[in-house]
């Protein structure tokens, strides 16, 4: 089990979830084999067997690293693998597989019209590579034609699944306006039903005070009265709320990673999924994420966005929320200042960076402050 445990850790480590590929990276590796075919038909040579380590173990970096890049950071993996190819033409016909692992990784740079061009030039190096080293069909047909195929087909299915996460965005925010439609109904069906039992109350409080000392017979039964329609209320008030729920932290995060992964910004997930949260500081940090997403998209220009839930050494639940990019969030704008109320009522700490990029830290205690409005 522990060991099942540590594979699954290794893996988000590895692999992180918004990558959207799963456990099928590791079965792409399996093309890896292509370039040892070399030394099926010669021995190793000096210090080629030294050599070709360094070289897998690069690699498998660069591999694993590109998933969680986009943009120019990803362009530079690209160029790296690539290199790779370049560098083993002259020793070994089945290096260009390197070329096909680079263009693979095109869609990640951006819009397909940008990695278009991206697994165009990766093709124009791998046929000017073979024409000057390698000129044999074994090396440039995998090397041009293959690297094209595949990254044309990445481009594809990276671009659908960008759009496929535009409109699950578009389908959580259908459900969010729901929700405020849903709060809407319930603020007019209490207006409607308190407004008129709040009167009665009032009118039946005036009356038995009146009648306490000239009829208190009358005043007793005034008195039951007012109960009984405060009781009617608080019903009423069930009734009107019923079906009603907050957004969970997981349905928060999971709408963040769908915006952000629509923008092309890429998000570090860092949160402990065993925590315990009650509900009100839920309801309150998925206000939080969704505003300082939101602050991320339209003011940061960022690359990446960096979110992390975890419980500090004192037992405070605390969220952080950075990003890389100009850090023009105002502290005085209304969103601020909206995440700032929803975390002091819980009894939290709020603060605010823009030094390389912004940062929002918000501290609240596992357990509401005595006193502490709800979120």
């Amino acid at each position: 089990m522990n060991l099942v445990k540590t594979l699954a850790g290794l893996h988000r480590w590895l692999v992180p979830a918004e990558s959207g590929q799963g456990w099928v990276v590791y079965l792409w590796l399996i093309y890896l084999n292509f370039f040892f075919i070399e030394w099926f038909f010669r021995p190793f040579i000096g210090g080629e067997p030294l050599l070709v380590t360094l070289t897998i173990v690069l690699f498998l970096v660069l591999y694993f690293s590109a998933w969680r890049r986009r943009g120019r950071v990803a362009l530079m993996h690209i160029v790296l693998i690539a290199a790779l190819a370049v560098a083993w033409a002259d020793r070994s016909a089945g290096s260009s597989v390197f070329f096909i692992y680079a263009a693979s990784f095109s869609f990640l740079v951006g819009r397909p019209r940008v990695s278009v061009w991206v697994v165009f030039g990766i093709a124009a190096v791998a046929a000017i590579t073979a024409w000057l080293q390698q000129p044999m069909l074994f090396y440039w047909l995998p090397g041009v034609v293959i690297s094209v195929m595949i990254g044309a087909a990445n481009i594809f299915f990276g671009e659908r699944e960008r759009q496929n996460a535009e409109l699950r965005l578009t389908q959580a925010e259908v459900r969010r306006l729901a929700r405020v439609a849903e709060r809407e109904r319930i603020a007019r069906d209490l207006h409607d039903v308190l407004g008129h039992t709040l009167s009665l109350i009032t009118v039946k409080s005036e009356l038995a005070r009146r009648l306490i000392d000239r009829d208190p017979e009358r005043a007793r039964e005034e008195l039951g009265s007012i109960e009984e329609s405060a009781r009617t209320a608080l019903s009423e008030v069930r009734q009107a709320i019923s079906g009603f729920n907050e957004q969970t932290l997981d349905e928060a995060l999971e709408q963040a990673r769908l915006t952000l992964r629509a923008a092309d910004v890429q998000l570090d997930l860092q949160v402990d999924h065993q925590l315990d949260i009650p509900l009100p500081q839920q309801a309150m940090l998925s206000l939080v994420i969704r505003e300082a997403v939101t602050n991320v998209l339209r003011h940061a220009a960022a690359r990446v966005c960096r979110i992390r839930l975890f419980v500090e050494a004192g037992g405070e639940l605390c969220l952080e929320i950075a990003d890389d990019g100009r850090g023009t969030i105002r502290p005085d704008g209304n969103g601020v200042q909206g995440m700032r109320a929803r975390v002091e009522a819980l009894g939290g700490e709020f603060h605010l960076g823009n030094d390389g990029g912004g940062q929002l830290v918000a501290r609240i205690p596992m357990v509401p402050a005595p006193g502490a409005a709800p979120a």
